[in-house]
């Protein structure tokens, strides 16, 4: 996983669905159609916080050059997809505002490990990789049910979104002296109950709607 060769988009749905435990339930597809406009919001905001992690990590581990490198690689790319989110709202007659987060990302961060340093640099790179794969996948699976231009905009986005989540994998593994496989199932297994359990608000890393 150190380099991203070129993939079709059936070939990245495939190295994604390999990775992830679960794909993206059909309820969390029509509840997404239903609500296009907080789609967009929302994708802008984790654009937003990708980058904002990224720097992040640059800030708490100085000394890791691939790390620094990588990361600002990723801060520049995430900014512009945010940039362009927000360009296509506005075409759209969308503003952007504020909105809360869903429990997706705290539901990770939830199991990370604090007490060392370089364990949490290893878990908060795992945690990075595994919402990227899950962006990436969400983008796949989304783009032949929308219109053309936003279709077509979120397939734009699948190389570099799997290009992230491998750099994150390689930098893991990386920067620990023991196997990252067991964290990486253990983060995969929560992230499958937070994507199939159900979720009173739609966003982009939410569960499935909840049953009325």
């Amino acid at each position: 996983m150190n380099s991203l060769e070129p993939m079709s988009t059936p070939e990245l749905t495939l190295e994604l669905e390999a990775f992830l435990h679960c794909p993206t339930p059909a309820p969390w597809l029509d509840w997404a159609l239903q609500n296009q406009t907080l789609m967009l919001i929302d994708h802008a905001n984790c654009e937003k916080k990708a980058a904002s992690n990224a720097m992040g990590l640059m800030y708490r581990h100085v000394a890791h050059t691939d790390l620094l490198t990588k990361m600002s690689q990723l801060a520049r790319e995430e900014l512009l997809h945010f940039e362009q989110v927000v360009t296509l709202m506005a075409e759209r007659g969308i503003t952007y505002e504020r909105i809360g987060p869903s429990r997706y990302a705290a539901g990770l961060r939830d199991h990370m490990r604090t007490d060392k340093r370089e364990q949490a640099l290893t878990d908060s790179l795992i945690v990075g990789a595994i919402v990227e794969a899950r962006s990436c996948e969400r983008f796949a699976r989304l783009a032949p049910l929308l219109d053309a231009k936003l279709g077509k905009f979120y397939l734009s986005l699948l190389r570099s979104e799997a290009r992230h989540y491998r750099d994150y994998l390689t930098l893991a593994a990386q920067y620990t002296g023991e196997d990252i496989n067991p964290r990486v199932q253990h983060f995969l297994a929560v992230e499958k109950w937070l994507i199939e359990s159900e979720d009173e608000e739609f966003r982009f890393h939410s569960g499935v709607p909840r049953k009325i």
